[in-house]
């Protein structure tokens, strides 16, 4: 079909594609590089099995966040690689004439069939796009506005010069037809407008290079625009982290070799951080489940993501023109305090990522360098760490006064006593906040009711270190964490029991970075079990309608979801209610990542999460962590509605438990 000039034009166009495909990659290549290295090589066979099934099945897009939008980009993923083969299949057209894709038979006739199937849905799903994004707009959308304008053009042009060179194909040649309807039906409209052959033979032939153009043109755009996560999401997913989501990484304070601690400049970052730019969909998932975001705060976890990349692009190339040129730091233009101090660490911005970026994890690195480095945080915070520091709690009440709330409570201590089962870990909010210590009151009751062999630390006991590291302050976290560990070793502590997830958290997930390894059981874990060994039950009470509340650091963290409810259940006259976020997709109380104690700006997010809570028309809110439980509350004294209840999972069980033995 194609003349010695054609050949040589085409080869031509090919070479400049692929130096136009592959030039910014490689570029793009050097930049993920010039970050720290980190091993992510762990669980290889998950590695690869994950990307396959994530990028083939569309586990990443086809989400309850966004169903529809998921499904419509199952049409546009097969659409490409439908078109990716018939890019393959229409350049062997142009070097051979006649060549039929597959043949006559069955399979030649179910490949036209495909090919127009997701022709018309590629049309489709376009429309459907420029329709949500220019017309609807809503706001997750409206930052690529005209980089997916390019990309939604070449999705229209490179399907309709296919349809029409394939329509002009079949109206030269009508036994390419095969099951081509769309194809069949511009055959006919060509047939109308085109009544020699010569005349459809020169209309094949310009639409095969209006096609050829259109898809080398989008190949080499591809790198450029957000479409690379086509590329770079598969490879994203692949090198995720496969840690809990909430789990901090430790420093190495000790280091004289480290000019930094945390991250003050993007070479700061490890490579894994890096690709997370380039991966990153513009979907803006993150950002419509972020509770700082939708409360009018300054953060965006999506623009943690994105400026980051924008800044990477222009100050890695100037790099590399001009090596003398260091790295601006990230405070000074990229990020703002605003941004960074507004984190809960809720972890909802990585639970919902389609491609697994480390949104979070980014902000508590630049919360480490501006604290250990800079010395510059909210004021507020002072007197945080100055009690963390000298006390060992973040309320800044004398470490001595720990257990005055409990010296009419007879506790076993568990040095004393190194043969109990558990060693209670209250945590500082139950030990200074007035109203955790009624539910460590409660507990406490529980326990010894129930027949579990416990013991606490009593004044010896110090914050477990959570604060401290969310909030940057990674040398006090740590001395906390080894002045802990080197207190349970001496004791013996194998197993720890805890109201508190952000302890939970902690020890499970944290301290075994640390060296040291307990087996570690939320309260609500062993109400569950206490129950369904039948070692419990509870006399009925009043029919009450109670709604669930999913801490961050039990539920997204852990996937602790069903402990706190089966509690719950095992109470008479319970009745469970469940919020439109909930589990998984539950929005936080906004006490997490040290925001307990700071001012917030615009809406409280404490606020926000009550009115979902209400909407339900409860008789109480059960919760299953003493920070949820404070932010509840306040939010609901502050919207004059206290006379709603606001409980932990443990004062549910207002009977007080029967011995083991007795349960029917």
């Amino acid at each position: 079909m194609l003349s010695v000039v054609e050949i040589l034009v085409f080869v031509a166009l090919l070479g400049l594609t692929v130096y136009g495909f592959s030039r910014p990659l490689v570029m793009r290549y050097r930049l993920v590089r010039l970050g720290r290295n980190e091993n992510r090589f762990d669980s290889r066979w998950r590695r690869i099995v994950d990307p396959v099934t994530s990028f083939f099945f569309l586990r990443c897009s086809v989400k309850k966040e966004r169903i529809a939008t998921g499904l419509i980009h199952f049409f546009i993923l097969y659409g490409s690689l439908t078109f990716d083969m018939v890019s393959i299949t229409h350049i062997l057209e142009g070097f051979k004439a006649n060549f039929i894709p597959f043949g006559h038979g069955l399979t030649g006739h179910i490949w036209s069939l495909w090919v127009d199937i997701f022709a018309v849905m590629v049309l489709l799903a376009v429309l459907y796009f420029v329709i949500r994004r220019y017309i609807f707009r809503p706001d997750s959308y409206t930052y690529t506005t005209l980089d997916s304008a390019y990309i939604y053009l070449f999705l229209t042009t490179v399907t309709a010069t296919f349809l029409l060179y394939e329509g002009g194909l079949i109206a030269l040649h009508p036994g390419h037809a095969r099951w081509s309807f769309a194809g069949t039906a511009v055959a006919d409209w060509t047939r109308v407008i085109l009544t020699t052959t010569p005349a459809m033979e020169l209309n094949v032939r310009i639409h095969w290079w209006l096609h050829i153009v259109n898809v080398f043109l989008f190949v080499a755009y591809v790198p450029h625009s957000k479409y690379i996560h086509m590329i770079t999401g598969p490879i994203n997913i692949a090198f995720r982290n496969r840690n809990p989501v909430n789990s901090v990484k430790p420093l190495d304070i000790e280091s004289e070799e480290a000019e930094v601690f945390g991250v003050e400049k993007l070479t700061d970052f490890t490579w894994k951080d890096l690709l997370d730019g380039f991966a990153c969909m513009d979907c803006g998932r993150c950002q419509d489940y972020c509770p700082a975001y939708r409360t009018e705060k300054a953060l965006s976890p999506k623009n943690i993501i994105i400026h980051m990349r924008e800044t990477l692009l222009a100050q890695g190339q100037e790099h590399f023109l001009k090596p003398d040129n260091g790295f601006k730091p990230l405070m000074a233009g990229t990020y703002s305090g605003s941004e960074i101090w507004s984190c809960t660490t809720c972890g909802a911005c990585v639970q919902v990522c389609p491609v697994k970026n480390e949104q979070f994890p980014k902000i508590v690195q630049l919360r480490q360098s501006q604290v250990l480095m800079e010395g510059t945080f909210p004021t507020e915070l002072k007197r945080v760490f100055k009690g963390l520091e000298t006390n060992a709690n973040p309320w800044g009440v004398g470490a001595a006064t720990r257990m005055d709330w409990a010296r009419d409570l007879d506790i076993p201590r568990f040095a004393d006593h190194p043969d109990v089962e558990y060693l209670l870990f209250l945590g500082c909010a139950a030990s200074f906040d007035d109203r955790a210590q009624r539910v460590s009151r409660a507990l406490i009751r529980f326990l010894k009711s129930a027949g579990v062999s416990f013991g606490i630390l009593g004044e010896k006991e110090s914050c477990c270190g959570e604060t401290a590291r969310r909030l940057g302050e990674e040398a006090v976290g740590q001395t906390l964490i080894q002045t802990n560990i080197e207190l349970f070793n001496e004791l013996g502590v194998k197993k720890i029991l805890t109201a508190c997830p952000h302890g939970y958290n902690t020890f499970k997930n944290e301290y075994p970075k640390f060296g040291a390894r307990y087996e570690v059981l939320h309260h609500s874990q062993l109400i569950q079990s206490l129950f369904q060994q039948h070692r419990i039950r509870v006399d009925a009470g009043a029919s009450m309608r109670v709604a669930v509340h999913d801490s961050c650091y039990l539920g997204r963290a852990n996937n602790l979801y069903e402990p706190p409810r089966d509690a719950l259940r095992g109470v008479p006259g319970i009745r469970l209610v469940e919020p439109a976020e909930t589990r998984e997709h539950s929005f936080c109380c906004g006490g997490g990542g040290g925001m307990f104690w700071l001012e917030e700006e615009g809406r409280r997010i404490n606020a926000e999460r009550w009115k979902q809570l209400v909407d339900l028309k409860p008789d109480a809110v059960a919760t299953a962590c003493p920070f949820c439980l404070r932010m509840l509350e306040d939010a609901s004294k502050d919207a004059g509605q206290d006379g709603i209840a606001v409980r932990d999972i443990v004062e549910f069980l207002v009977s007080v438990p029967a011995p083991a033995g007795t349960a029917d």
